[in-house]
């Protein structure tokens, strides 16, 4: 899909001759004159249609958000705080659309000077990622901070410093999760398919060959898939230095919960990462470990939920 309209594109072409312009519009672009030169209308059918349907999922997702924080306003159910945070989520979620076309238009962009398949921009990518994990983390935690009932916990030294570590552990979760976006930008994932090692060394000959050093953080794939693995070891790390942790203080069996849940997931997910990497990152395995991540990062959000201050 080439175009974006807000109502106008969610009747999808019926006739052939509809197909065959809306085909036509695809092969003026460059994702078709250099990648997929040679697909025929049946395989264009399937990409325009994977595409309708994420577009379609995310109007499903905004009315979901917009229609019923509308009626429960007019009803006079919500309080003057939570009006604030309905308008916010509200918001985030209109700019989550524009940010998705923003990302889908880098790559039907001309672009004379570069060597490299047509993609979407792994900046764009990423920020249309990150925006959606800050929608997703800022519903969840409204979520658990109106259903589950507080803890009244003694606010020893030992245990500020758990709830501390959980900060600390739920950002850095954050952070490898939307790194993963510079990951699958650059199709990073593919380079080096060996675990520990990347191919005979720990560290690469080409971690800095682009000039100047910083672009290789975001744009050379060796320095990217290094440092995915890296934030996901540190990740991993965290989880179960957290898990140790928490075992010398005295905690309600729900936070306990949440402590080993979070635990049993970064196992997973760190399973998940490098079979995905062994087996040169086949989609459906690659689609698992990208759940895995807001799986991980939504054990982490109970826990802080878990551990928060209880207001006086």
């Amino acid at each position: 899909m080439v175009d974006w309209h807000l109502v106008k594109e969610m009747k999808p072409p019926r006739t052939q001759q509809e197909w065959e312009a809306e085909f036509q519009k695809y092969q003026q672009f460059p994702e078709f004159k250099i990648l997929n030169h040679d697909m025929t209308l049946t395989e264009f059918k399937f990409i325009w249609y994977m595409e309708y349907s994420h577009r379609m999922w995310g109007r499903v997702v905004g009315l979901a958000y917009i229609l019923p924080a509308a009626y429960f306003w007019r009803k006079g159910w919500l309080s003057r705080p939570m009006k604030g945070c309905v308008l916010a989520l509200c918001g985030l979620v209109c700019f989550q659309g524009l940010l998705g076309w923003y990302m889908v238009k880098s790559g039907l962009e001309e672009k004379p000077d570069s060597y490299d398949i047509p993609r979407v921009s792994q900046y764009r990518l990423a920020a249309h990622l990150g925006s959606a994990l800050v929608l997703y983390s800022a519903s969840l935690w409204t979520g658990l901070s109106l259903l589950l009932p507080q803890h009244k916990l003694p606010e020893t030294h030992q245990f500020l410093r758990l709830r501390q570590y959980a900060h600390g552990t739920t950002a850095l979760i954050f952070l490898t999760a939307l790194s993963g976006a510079f990951v699958a930008g650059l199709d990073a994932g593919l380079v080096y398919n060996s675990f520990p090692k990347m191919g005979e060394r720990w560290i690469p000959d080409d971690l800095l060959a682009f000039s100047p050093v910083l672009r290789n953080i975001f744009e050379n794939p060796t320095t990217v898939q290094f440092d995915h693995r890296i934030l996901g070891i540190a990740s991993v790390t965290a989880v179960a230095a957290l898990y140790l942790f928490s075992r010398k203080i005295p905690l309600p069996r729900r936070t306990r919960m949440a402590v080993t849940s979070l635990l049993a997931v970064a196992c997973i997910q760190v399973g998940l990462g490098i079979s995905t990497l062994l087996l040169y990152v086949p989609t459906p395995l690659a689609a698992t470990h990208q759940s895995g991540s807001l799986a991980l990062l939504s054990m982490a959000l109970w826990l802080m939920s878990e551990l928060r201050r209880v207001p006086k």
